[in-house]
């Protein structure tokens, strides 16, 4: 448990220009009574790809420290340009404010800060050495990154504890690997009966279907041999009645042809009709053989 908490960083000159001085008014609560004082301080990243250029702006200390809530004004000098690279003057930035009691940091806040003209001329068409009286800060205070540590205070019993606590309870306590090899063993076994079960099943059924095919095949034989006789009684009954509707027609052709002939030559007709007659004879015996 932290002795002191960080209650709220408010930035009171924001935007500002380059040059300026940073102005934080700090809000924090102490619990208990404190031998020595707090230390607090402002660095200024100078670049994102070497801590070389990183400064510290200014620190401060803060005490005797009462109980209670406590707030104060924290100012710091703005960067040094020499030790800050010129191409990394405008852009983006962070700065950390940082506290700590007896040399031991317990909070850090973190900051970015934009850098740019106050112009969008030069902004789109930067000069080659920037000019620095043109140059304006903006910290993004609404998203600031805060990050606490666990440190010794003035007692051994607020020292956070170097090794886990002892449980021997849990030396009681099946391990869970035996007891996950033994649910993971369960679940195969499960899985291999479940497969062996399927199996039978589909067996079964393989040989239901057999069965069902070689009792069905006689039958249907005998259905099929049914059908096809009954197809061909129907077939030649057709054919025979489409044979006598033909020896009506050429009756009825042949009686008319007698007619004109009887008209023309007697014995002609009665030749023809005897010939018709024993044609008409030889027919119908045709039909009764079918």
């Amino acid at each position: 448990m932290s002795v002191v908490s960080l209650l709220g960083v408010k930035i009171l000159n924001n935007p500002a220009p380059f040059d300026a001085k940073y102005q934080f008014e700090i809000t924090f609560e102490c619990l208990e009574p404190l031998q020595k004082d707090l230390e607090w301080k402002l660095t200024y990243v100078g670049s994102a790809t070497s801590s070389e250029h990183d400064q510290e702006l200014d620190s401060l200390l803060v005490g005797p420290i009462p109980v209670g809530v406590n707030k104060f004004i924290f100012e710091a000098d703005s960067p040094d340009l020499k030790r800050i690279p010129t191409s990394e003057i405008l852009g983006v930035t962070v700065i950390l404010l940082s506290c700590s009691y007896d040399d031991r940091e317990f909070v850090r806040v973190g900051y970015y800060v934009n850098n740019e003209y106050d112009n969008e001329e030069m902004n789109d068409d930067p000069p080659a050495k920037p000019v620095i009286e043109r140059v304006r800060r903006n910290v993004l205070a609404e998203k600031p990154r805060v990050t606490r540590f666990a440190i010794k205070w003035d007692t051994e019993d607020s020292a956070p504890a170097e090794f886990p606590p002892e449980q021997p309870e849990a030396d009681a306590v099946e391990d869970d690997g035996t007891t996950y090899g033994a649910e993971e063993a369960e679940l195969e076994a499960a899985e291999v009966e479940a497969e062996a079960t399927e199996a039978v099943k589909q067996n079964g059924e393989d040989e239901e279907m057999a069965g069902a095919e070689d009792t069905a095949g006689p039958a249907a034989v005998k259905a099929d041999d049914a059908e096809s006789e009954a197809g061909s009684e129907d077939l030649e009954a057709d054919s025979s009645g489409s044979e006598e509707e033909e020896i009506e027609e050429e009756e009825g052709e042949n009686e008319g042809n007698e007619d004109m002939e009887m008209d023309e030559d007697g014995e002609t007709a009665a030749q023809t009709a005897g010939k018709q007659s024993s044609m008409q004879g030889q027919h119908q015996g045709e039909v009764m053989v079918h």
